[in-house]
């Protein structure tokens, strides 16, 4: 049987901040293949958010290639690339993000109302938003409930919810339970992997914490994957 494609492909990537104190990030190779839960460890000032940003097509490299399920997004226009971010990738941010004077049920539908395609893979969306809450550990009467509301573990599970609907092939964690105790982290990394393996979504965590390393199926450290120059002219 053939191996899959990998699910997120960098390759020979060169990056500088124009206009910036100098900044200089290269990374010569990463792969990650389909439904791999991957810990991404590095201390602040390593290039981690850069990283992400390349990953997500918000900034775009000098040179090399960025490849999510398959697809250049250095490539892309603009546009195209906020399409395709919203089609293909979800996010869970440190702070959440959520509406706070939304619903539940409206905060972990938003994505698809901006990605029609991720939309499609969902045959009815409302019956999926609570089969994802009731996955992730919440309430059944949740759902109407303002995200502002919530608790901290609960909003932290909406954005879960809200990442994974659609079942995109890449979802990114950026630092996701850095506000949670120790027992809290580990439950929801398994809820959570529980659902990205079953959407055969692979899942990329960014944190500067190595105790949640055995949780993963792999773990990287920056220093092994980029290389980083401050002093680039």
């Amino acid at each position: 049987m053939p191996t899959p494609p990998p699910t997120l492909e960098l390759k020979d990537v060169q990056f500088r901040w124009p206009g910036r104190a100098p900044f200089e990030l290269s990374v010569p190779k990463l792969a990650l293949a389909p439904a791999e839960t991957v810990l991404l460890l590095g201390e602040s000032g390593s290039g981690k958010s850069t990283l992400l940003s390349l990953i997500c097509g918000t900034i775009t490299a000098q040179s090399g290639r960025v490849a999510v399920a398959g697809t250049d997004i250095s490539s892309l226009s603009a546009g195209k690339r906020d399409r395709f971010r919203a089609e293909q990738i979800g996010l869970i941010f440190q702070q959440f993000n959520l509406l706070p004077f939304a619903n539940v049920r409206d905060n972990i539908l938003l994505p698809l109302r901006f990605a029609p395609d991720r939309a499609a893979r969902v045959s009815d969306p409302e019956t999926e938003a609570e089969t994802l809450c009731r996955a992730l550990g919440l309430p059944n009467n949740v759902m109407n409930e303002q995200a502002g509301k919530l608790s901290v573990g609960q909003q932290q599970r909406v954005a879960a919810a809200r990442a994974l609907i659609g079942a995109p092939p890449l979802i990114i964690a950026d630092e996701p339970t850095s506000s949670l105790d120790a027992a809290t982290q580990s439950a929801f990394l398994e809820l959570l992997f529980s659902q990205s393996r079953a959407h055969r979504s692979t899942v990329l965590m960014v944190s500067h914490d190595a105790r949640l390393s055995d949780q993963f199926d792999r773990v990287i450290h920056m220093d092994d994957v980029a290389q980083t120059d401050r002093n680039a002219a």
